[in-house]
């Protein structure tokens, strides 16, 4: 192929194609792409006209691999299908886009594990930070975060020490807030009802919150109003038969999760058990669908938005050298609807 030629898309366009193609030496098209503040608009609108016209792609791994560091954060989050991340991610996405860096998001499947190999994988790619959902993490994970002296920010939780930086709420206080209300509320035999607490740290503090406003109501705890089940609708639904059978004095139910109060809501309804008559049913999250319910449910208003943009802030002042540790608690807000 001759010097002057251009190389098919195909072929994978090199940076010397774009220099012949705008008229400019390599170190031109160099600070084009990475230092466009230092050339003129016309020079650098001509490299930019030339890497489009080609399909040039620049070589980002061999620049992160010579200057340590990308333009690239890693997220990961327990579940891509789980929607309560989602305000998260995109909070963080936006915040990095107007930063001109990108966010890479992974599944970790509530794993720590996989975690693990996914903040092995990240590193490996030379992201400049890491934004994890959990605070649990492997030995392992955390031995590679500290080799690599990359920010990280947790988002699940505001832990008492943290890896690096923390941006969340409080599980235990949100918690102890909501059973607090229904208790205000005139409610006295409260039901509990979350994930398995042995495998996940926020179901834990979840628990450790109703527990909490139990011992602060002078009640004792009850074995028989507490359940830990798996995760989905059909377990809600279970979950409330269950403690029912069990408890048939229970008058109200607190789900620590909104996916587990919309499984109760919708089995009551198909069991005729009137909602709150029989028994009050309150959720976690603040999930679009449960303004939609009939009732409408009862739960707590977490601002996952907000989380996802001030975590990409607090990492961004980092990579850029003028951050300091940040543990931001942003709080939450019960929301009182219908079932309750």
């Amino acid at each position: 192929m001759a010097e002057g030629r251009v190389r098919s898309r195909g072929q994978g366009a090199r940076m010397r194609d774009v220099a012949n193609a705008a008229g400019v030496s390599l170190m031109t098209v160099s600070r084009a792409l990475r230092e466009p503040q230092r050339l003129s608009e016309e020079t650098r609108k001509a490299v930019l006209d030339a890497v489009k016209k080609i399909g040039y792609v620049p070589n980002s791994i061999a620049a992160n691999l010579a200057s340590n560091r990308s333009s690239v954060v890693g997220q990961i989050v327990p579940s891509i299908q789980n929607s309560l991340y989602a305000d998260t991610v995109k909070g963080s996405a936006d915040v990095l886009r107007t930063a001109g860096m990108h966010l890479l998001l992974a599944d970790s499947g509530y794993s720590l594990q996989e975690e693990e190999a996914l903040i092995g994988a990240f590193l490996a790619q030379r992201v400049c930070g890491l934004i994890l959902h959990n605070t649990d993490h492997t030995p392992r994970a955390l031995q590679m975060i500290e080799r690599a002296g990359v920010p990280v920010i947790e988002t699940g939780d505001v832990p008492r020490n943290p890896i690096d930086m923390a941006v969340s709420y409080s599980n235990a206080e949100a918690a102890k807030a909501m059973t607090l209300h229904l208790a205000a509320r005139g409610y006295r035999r409260i039901a509990f009802v979350s994930l398995d607490t042995k495998i996940n740290r926020r179901a834990r503090e979840r628990q450790r919150g109703y527990l909490a406003a139990l011992k602060s109501l002078g009640r004792k705890s009850d074995p028989l109003l507490m359940a830990e089940v798996g995760p989905g609708l059909t377990s809600g639904a279970h979950a409330m038969v269950d403690m029912l059978a069990r408890a048939p004095d229970i008058d109200a139910i607190f789900f620590a999760g909104d996916v587990l109060a919309i499984g109760a809501l919708f089995e009551s309804q198909r069991r005729g058990w009137k909602v709150p008559g029989r028994v009050a049913i309150a959720g976690f999250d603040d999930l679009d669908i449960l303004q939609h319910t009939v009732p409408r449910l009862t739960c707590l208003r977490l601002p996952r938005l907000e989380i996802g943009r001030r975590s990409a802030e607090a990492l961004l002042d980092r990579v850029r050298g003028r951050g300091e540790q940040v543990r931001l608690d942003l709080g939450f807000e019960v929301i009182q609807r219908e079932s309750t």
